[in-house]
Protein backbone atom coordinates (compact mmCIF):
# COMPACT_ATOMS: atom_id res chain seq x y z
CA UNK A 1 0.00 0.00 0.00
CA UNK A 2 1.10 3.81 -0.86
CA UNK A 3 0.17 6.20 1.63
CA UNK A 4 0.57 9.93 1.11
CA UNK A 5 0.43 12.58 4.20
CA UNK A 6 -0.15 15.79 3.26
CA UNK A 7 1.56 17.49 6.51
CA UNK A 8 3.03 20.37 8.02
CA UNK A 9 7.08 20.40 7.79
CA UNK A 10 7.93 17.20 8.59
CA UNK A 11 11.58 18.63 10.61
CA UNK A 12 8.75 20.63 12.47
CA UNK A 13 7.06 17.45 13.93
CA UNK A 14 7.33 15.80 17.30
CA UNK A 15 7.92 12.38 16.81
CA UNK A 16 6.80 11.71 20.50
CA UNK A 17 3.86 13.46 20.34
CA UNK A 18 2.38 14.17 17.06
CA UNK A 19 -0.26 11.55 15.38
CA UNK A 20 0.93 12.03 11.94
CA UNK A 21 4.23 10.93 13.39
CA UNK A 22 2.79 7.80 14.67
CA UNK A 23 0.54 7.23 11.28
CA UNK A 24 3.71 7.20 9.52
CA UNK A 25 5.53 5.00 11.71
CA UNK A 26 2.82 2.16 11.99
CA UNK A 27 2.61 2.35 8.12
CA UNK A 28 6.20 2.09 7.35
CA UNK A 29 6.65 -0.65 10.49
CA UNK A 30 4.01 -2.77 8.57
CA UNK A 31 6.39 -2.52 4.93
CA UNK A 32 3.93 0.16 3.41
CA UNK A 33 5.45 3.15 1.19
CA UNK A 34 4.97 6.25 2.96
CA UNK A 35 5.33 9.72 0.90
CA UNK A 36 4.83 13.12 2.63
CA UNK A 37 3.48 16.87 0.99
CA UNK A 38 2.59 20.03 1.71
CA UNK A 39 -0.54 21.49 0.69
CA UNK A 40 1.31 24.32 -1.16
CA UNK A 41 1.94 21.63 -3.26
CA UNK A 42 -1.26 20.21 -4.59
CA UNK A 43 -1.49 20.76 -8.24
CA UNK A 44 -4.43 19.79 -10.60
CA UNK A 45 -2.77 19.25 -13.93
CA UNK A 46 -5.03 17.36 -16.87
CA UNK A 47 -8.18 16.80 -14.69
CA UNK A 48 -6.09 15.08 -11.87
CA UNK A 49 -4.77 16.28 -8.57
CA UNK A 50 -1.01 15.82 -7.95
CA UNK A 51 1.61 16.85 -5.70
CA UNK A 52 5.32 16.49 -5.34
CA UNK A 53 5.67 13.49 -3.03
CA UNK A 54 8.71 12.34 -1.19
CA UNK A 55 9.61 8.96 0.03
CA UNK A 56 10.16 9.42 3.87
CA UNK A 57 10.81 6.31 6.67
CA UNK A 58 10.04 6.88 10.04
CA UNK A 59 12.44 5.49 12.57
CA UNK A 60 10.44 3.65 15.55
CA UNK A 61 10.33 5.57 19.27
CA UNK A 62 11.24 3.15 22.18
CA UNK A 63 9.25 3.84 25.24
CA UNK A 64 11.56 4.03 28.15
CA UNK A 65 11.05 4.70 31.21
CA UNK A 66 7.37 5.76 30.58
CA UNK A 67 8.75 7.92 28.02
CA UNK A 68 8.74 8.23 24.38
CA UNK A 69 12.15 7.98 22.88
CA UNK A 70 13.81 8.32 19.25
CA UNK A 71 16.62 8.15 17.58
CA UNK A 72 18.16 11.22 15.60
CA UNK A 73 17.68 11.69 12.97
CA UNK A 74 13.81 9.95 13.43
CA UNK A 75 13.00 9.92 10.14
CA UNK A 76 15.10 9.40 6.07
CA UNK A 77 13.77 11.48 3.09
CA UNK A 78 14.39 10.35 -0.24
CA UNK A 79 13.90 12.34 -3.86
CA UNK A 80 10.77 13.09 -4.35
CA UNK A 81 8.45 13.65 -7.71
CA UNK A 82 5.50 15.32 -8.98
CA UNK A 83 3.17 12.26 -9.01
CA UNK A 84 -0.75 12.09 -9.54
CA UNK A 85 -2.64 11.68 -6.05
CA UNK A 86 -4.25 8.64 -7.98
CA UNK A 87 -1.09 6.33 -7.60
CA UNK A 88 -1.69 6.32 -3.97
CA UNK A 89 -3.86 4.03 -1.81
CA UNK A 90 -4.53 6.43 0.72
CA UNK A 91 -4.48 10.22 1.14
CA UNK A 92 -4.09 11.56 4.88
CA UNK A 93 -5.13 15.32 4.85
CA UNK A 94 -3.05 16.36 7.99
CA UNK A 95 -2.04 20.20 7.95
CA UNK A 96 -2.83 21.48 11.45
CA UNK A 97 -5.84 24.02 11.66
CA UNK A 98 -6.61 27.41 11.27
CA UNK A 99 -8.55 26.42 8.40
CA UNK A 100 -7.64 28.76 6.11
CA UNK A 101 -8.54 30.08 2.28
CA UNK A 102 -5.67 28.32 1.14
CA UNK A 103 -6.94 25.08 3.53
CA UNK A 104 -10.14 25.21 1.86
CA UNK A 105 -8.44 25.39 -1.57
CA UNK A 106 -6.23 22.22 -0.99
CA UNK A 107 -9.55 20.04 0.07
CA UNK A 108 -10.97 21.43 -3.40
CA UNK A 109 -7.69 20.02 -5.21
CA UNK A 110 -8.82 16.85 -3.07
CA UNK A 111 -12.02 16.75 -4.33
CA UNK A 112 -9.84 16.03 -7.93
CA UNK A 113 -8.61 12.32 -6.32
CA UNK A 114 -10.90 9.53 -8.01
CA UNK A 115 -12.66 7.98 -5.22
CA UNK A 116 -12.67 4.97 -6.13
CA UNK A 117 -8.98 4.32 -6.67
CA UNK A 118 -8.02 6.21 -3.48
CA UNK A 119 -9.48 6.93 -0.34
CA UNK A 120 -8.66 10.36 1.22
CA UNK A 121 -8.62 10.95 5.17
CA UNK A 122 -10.43 12.79 6.19
CA UNK A 123 -13.34 13.17 3.40
CA UNK A 124 -12.56 17.17 1.96
CA UNK A 125 -16.03 17.56 1.34
CA UNK A 126 -16.16 16.51 4.70
CA UNK A 127 -13.66 18.33 6.46
CA UNK A 128 -15.08 21.33 4.42
CA UNK A 129 -18.90 20.52 6.37
CA UNK A 130 -16.82 19.72 9.42
CA UNK A 131 -16.05 22.91 11.34
CA UNK A 132 -14.56 21.33 14.68
CA UNK A 133 -16.77 24.05 16.88
CA UNK A 134 -19.87 24.20 15.11
CA UNK A 135 -20.08 20.51 13.71
CA UNK A 136 -20.66 19.52 16.93
CA UNK A 137 -23.89 21.15 17.51
CA UNK A 138 -26.10 19.53 15.49
CA UNK A 139 -25.69 16.31 18.08
CA UNK A 140 -28.16 15.91 21.15
CA UNK A 141 -25.01 15.37 23.71
CA UNK A 142 -24.10 19.19 23.52
CA UNK A 143 -23.72 21.76 26.31
CA UNK A 144 -25.91 24.83 25.97
CA UNK A 145 -24.62 26.79 23.46
CA UNK A 146 -24.98 29.92 20.84
CA UNK A 147 -23.11 30.88 18.10
CA UNK A 148 -22.83 34.57 17.32
CA UNK A 149 -20.80 38.07 16.78
CA UNK A 150 -23.66 39.83 18.58
CA UNK A 151 -22.12 41.60 21.57
CA UNK A 152 -26.26 41.78 23.15
CA UNK A 153 -27.00 37.86 22.37
CA UNK A 154 -23.18 37.21 23.89
CA UNK A 155 -24.04 39.16 26.88
CA UNK A 156 -27.35 38.17 27.64
CA UNK A 157 -26.10 34.16 27.24
CA UNK A 158 -23.37 34.98 29.94
CA UNK A 159 -25.35 36.42 32.02
CA UNK A 160 -27.89 34.01 31.89
CA UNK A 161 -25.67 31.00 32.44
CA UNK A 162 -23.34 32.93 34.72
CA UNK A 163 -19.88 31.82 33.52
CA UNK A 164 -18.72 30.54 29.70
CA UNK A 165 -16.17 30.13 27.44
CA UNK A 166 -15.49 31.93 24.62
CA UNK A 167 -14.49 30.18 21.65
CA UNK A 168 -12.79 31.35 18.32
CA UNK A 169 -14.63 28.91 15.52
CA UNK A 170 -11.10 28.27 13.58
CA UNK A 171 -9.30 28.04 16.86
CA UNK A 172 -6.82 24.95 17.83
CA UNK A 173 -4.74 23.63 20.98
CA UNK A 174 -6.71 26.21 22.91
CA UNK A 175 -5.73 28.99 21.51
CA UNK A 176 -8.21 32.31 21.85
CA UNK A 177 -10.22 30.66 24.25
CA UNK A 178 -11.49 33.50 27.10
CA UNK A 179 -13.77 32.14 30.40
CA UNK A 180 -16.28 35.02 30.94
CA UNK A 181 -18.30 35.38 34.27
CA UNK A 182 -20.88 37.82 34.93
CA UNK A 183 -19.56 41.20 36.53
CA UNK A 184 -16.08 41.03 34.93
CA UNK A 185 -15.22 44.80 34.20
CA UNK A 186 -13.62 43.30 31.20
CA UNK A 187 -16.74 41.40 29.67
CA UNK A 188 -17.36 44.15 27.31
CA UNK A 189 -13.78 43.90 25.67
CA UNK A 190 -13.33 40.72 25.82
CA UNK A 191 -16.56 40.42 23.63
CA UNK A 192 -15.38 42.73 20.77
CA UNK A 193 -11.96 41.26 20.89
CA UNK A 194 -13.37 38.00 20.33
CA UNK A 195 -15.82 39.14 17.79
CA UNK A 196 -13.32 41.83 16.14
CA UNK A 197 -15.73 44.44 16.96
CA UNK A 198 -19.02 42.24 15.76
CA UNK A 199 -17.68 41.23 12.69
CA UNK A 200 -16.68 37.72 13.68
CA UNK A 201 -18.81 35.11 15.22
CA UNK A 202 -17.86 33.15 17.98
CA UNK A 203 -19.22 29.82 19.96
CA UNK A 204 -20.00 30.86 23.39
CA UNK A 205 -21.07 27.73 25.52
CA UNK A 206 -22.26 27.19 29.25
CA UNK A 207 -18.73 26.91 31.30
CA UNK A 208 -18.82 23.12 32.38
CA UNK A 209 -17.62 22.68 36.09
CA UNK A 210 -16.29 19.47 35.74
CA UNK A 211 -13.61 20.70 32.71
CA UNK A 212 -11.27 20.97 36.25
CA UNK A 213 -11.23 17.04 36.33
CA UNK A 214 -10.59 16.89 32.59
CA UNK A 215 -11.06 17.28 28.84
CA UNK A 216 -11.30 13.61 27.30
CA UNK A 217 -10.14 13.75 24.02
CA UNK A 218 -11.88 10.29 22.08
CA UNK A 219 -10.39 8.50 19.02
CA UNK A 220 -13.06 7.23 17.01
CA UNK A 221 -11.89 5.28 13.50
CA UNK A 222 -14.72 5.06 11.11
CA UNK A 223 -16.97 6.19 13.60
CA UNK A 224 -16.19 3.29 16.35
CA UNK A 225 -13.75 4.45 19.41
CA UNK A 226 -10.48 3.14 19.99
CA UNK A 227 -8.90 4.66 22.93
CA UNK A 228 -9.21 7.95 25.34
CA UNK A 229 -6.90 9.82 27.03
CA UNK A 230 -8.03 12.87 30.27
CA UNK A 231 -6.05 16.00 29.82
CA UNK A 232 -6.49 18.00 33.09
CA UNK A 233 -5.92 21.61 33.65
CA UNK A 234 -2.15 23.00 35.30
CA UNK A 235 -2.72 25.10 37.88
CA UNK A 236 -4.68 28.39 37.65
CA UNK A 237 -5.64 27.32 33.84
CA UNK A 238 -9.53 26.16 32.82
CA UNK A 239 -8.20 25.00 29.22
CA UNK A 240 -7.13 21.19 29.45
CA UNK A 241 -5.51 21.54 26.12
CA UNK A 242 -2.17 19.55 25.73
CA UNK A 243 -0.77 22.85 23.90
CA UNK A 244 -1.80 24.66 26.47
CA UNK A 245 0.31 23.20 29.32
CA UNK A 246 -2.52 20.45 30.15
CA UNK A 247 -1.51 17.51 31.59
CA UNK A 248 -2.60 13.70 30.35
CA UNK A 249 -4.02 10.71 32.22
CA UNK A 250 -4.88 7.01 31.78
CA UNK A 251 -9.05 6.62 31.73
CA UNK A 252 -11.56 4.74 30.69
CA UNK A 253 -14.55 5.14 28.16
CA UNK A 254 -17.43 5.49 29.86
CA UNK A 255 -21.17 4.22 29.10
CA UNK A 256 -22.46 7.73 28.41
CA UNK A 257 -19.40 8.67 26.15
CA UNK A 258 -20.08 5.14 24.07
CA UNK A 259 -23.58 6.54 23.77
CA UNK A 260 -22.52 9.46 22.61
CA UNK A 261 -20.17 7.90 20.12
CA UNK A 262 -23.33 5.69 18.52
CA UNK A 263 -25.14 8.87 17.94
CA UNK A 264 -22.07 10.53 15.89
CA UNK A 265 -20.98 7.33 13.82
CA UNK A 266 -23.56 7.08 11.47
CA UNK A 267 -23.04 10.85 10.40
CA UNK A 268 -19.31 10.92 10.69
CA UNK A 269 -19.51 7.73 8.09
CA UNK A 270 -22.22 9.37 5.78
CA UNK A 271 -19.36 12.70 5.97
CA UNK A 272 -16.50 10.55 4.95
CA UNK A 273 -14.94 11.80 8.27
CA UNK A 274 -13.19 8.39 9.13
CA UNK A 275 -10.21 9.61 11.83
CA UNK A 276 -11.56 11.91 14.06
CA UNK A 277 -11.00 12.97 17.81
CA UNK A 278 -13.86 14.32 19.80
CA UNK A 279 -13.46 16.27 22.82
CA UNK A 280 -15.73 15.37 26.06
CA UNK A 281 -16.18 17.22 29.32
CA UNK A 282 -18.71 15.72 32.06
CA UNK A 283 -20.99 13.40 29.48
CA UNK A 284 -21.25 16.59 26.96
CA UNK A 285 -19.67 16.64 23.73
CA UNK A 286 -17.92 19.96 22.93
CA UNK A 287 -15.77 19.69 19.57
CA UNK A 288 -15.30 17.38 17.31
CA UNK A 289 -12.01 17.45 15.50
CA UNK A 290 -11.38 16.61 11.49
CA UNK A 291 -8.49 18.17 10.10
CA UNK A 292 -5.56 16.40 12.54
CA UNK A 293 -7.04 15.21 15.36
CA UNK A 294 -4.17 14.07 17.73
CA UNK A 295 -3.58 11.98 21.05
CA UNK A 296 -2.75 8.28 19.65
CA UNK A 297 0.90 9.04 21.09
CA UNK A 298 -0.69 9.67 24.62
CA UNK A 299 -3.28 6.75 24.78
CA UNK A 300 -0.27 4.71 23.49
CA UNK A 301 2.64 5.43 26.19
CA UNK A 302 -0.25 5.24 29.38
CA UNK A 303 -2.38 2.23 28.11
CA UNK A 304 0.67 -0.05 26.40
CA UNK A 305 -2.01 0.51 22.90
CA UNK A 306 -0.77 0.58 19.30
CA UNK A 307 -3.59 2.64 17.47
CA UNK A 308 -1.56 3.48 14.85
CA UNK A 309 -1.11 0.41 13.72
CA UNK A 310 -4.58 -0.63 14.24
CA UNK A 311 -5.68 2.08 12.04
CA UNK A 312 -2.87 1.73 9.20
CA UNK A 313 -4.28 -2.12 9.45
CA UNK A 314 -7.83 -1.31 8.80
CA UNK A 315 -6.79 0.95 5.75
CA UNK A 316 -5.15 -2.07 4.41
CA UNK A 317 -8.38 -4.56 4.97
CA UNK A 318 -10.22 -1.75 2.45
CA UNK A 319 -11.13 -4.27 -0.05
CA UNK A 320 -12.43 -0.94 -2.33
CA UNK A 321 -8.77 0.03 -2.17
CA UNK A 322 -6.53 -2.56 -3.92
CA UNK A 323 -2.88 -2.03 -4.69
CA UNK A 324 -1.84 0.08 -7.87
Amino acid sequence: MKLAFIIDPIHKLDPTHDTSVALMEAACGQGHQVFVTSKESLSIVNGKAQAFLEPVHIYPVELINGKWNTQTPWYQEDLGSYQPLGNMQVVWMRPDPPVTVEYIYATYILDYVDPSRTLVVNSPKGIRSANEKVYALQFSCTPETIVSSSKSTIKEFIQAKGEAVIKPLDGKGGEGILFATVGDRNLNSLIEISTKFGKVPVMVQAYLPAAQAGDKRIILLNGEPIGAVNRIPSSGEFRGNMAAGGSVAKIEITPRELEICRELSPVLQKDGLIFVGIDVIGGYLTEVNVTSPTGIREIDRLNGTRLADQVITWLGERSTYGSN
